[in-house]
């Protein structure tokens, strides 16, 4: 029998063998972030009912884990966060609308703590490179706060399905970018690599 040997070469994934599957990765993610962008309030329901489902679920696993785990002293810990899961979860799943506006408050939340963070770090560059797109970061995230603060409680029927839309848009926009340019890059590289004939 013939020893098969394995080179790096073969084990190392390229995307000029990849990039279609990438790129067609990244088309079905990027689709489904403009669908929820249409469809902002199913795209929001969705996201509020998978968060109580998970949340339901961990309650579950937190909850078996404190029975079987007698004899700990973290297990009346454990009941409580498992009591917490549920209920939350359990309220996410039969009011969905009333988890979008809270998530939706959680969202302004962290646009603010994030605006916060990226401005007081933009002063500290004072001499480093890029601080003008981390000032223009922050100051964007703020604007955006405030927008859905001022908006709150209407546009809690949007808002969540349009952050998630824009995000899945954005990834999936990258991936197609990597995928083809990572193939032209691949393509190159192979030519440079290959001897010339003379």
């Amino acid at each position: 029998m013939n020893d098969v040997t394995i080179t790096d070469e073969s084990r190392e994934y390229s995307l000029e063998h990849g990039w279609r599957t990438l790129a067609i990765a990244g088309g079905a993610i990027g689709l489904l972030g403009l669908i929820a962008i249409a469809f902002p309030f199913v795209a929001g329901l969705s996201v509020a009912i998978g968060l109580g489902a998970l949340l339901v679920v961990a309650g579950i696993v937190h909850g078996v884990h404190a029975f079987t785990a007698r004899g700990w002293k973290g297990s009346l810990w454990q009941l409580a966060l498992a009591a917490v899961s549920i209920v939350a979860g359990a309220m996410l799943l039969v009011n969905p609308v009333v988890g979008l506006a809270t998530l939706t408050i959680l969202a302004i939340a962290y646009l603010l703590v994030d605006a916060v963070v990226e401005l007081w770090m933009s002063m500290r560059m004072t001499t480093r490179s890029g601080r003008a797109s981390v000032a223009a970061s922050g100051l964007l995230s703020l604007v955006l706060a405030g927008l859905l603060w001022i908006g709150f409680p209407a546009d809690a029927t949007w808002a969540i399905g349009v952050l998630v839309g824009v995000g899945l848009f954005v990834t999936g926009l990258s991936m197609g970018v990597v995928a083809i340019t990572g193939r032209h890059a691949d393509e190159a590289a192979r030519a440079a690599a290959e001897p010339r004939s003379t």
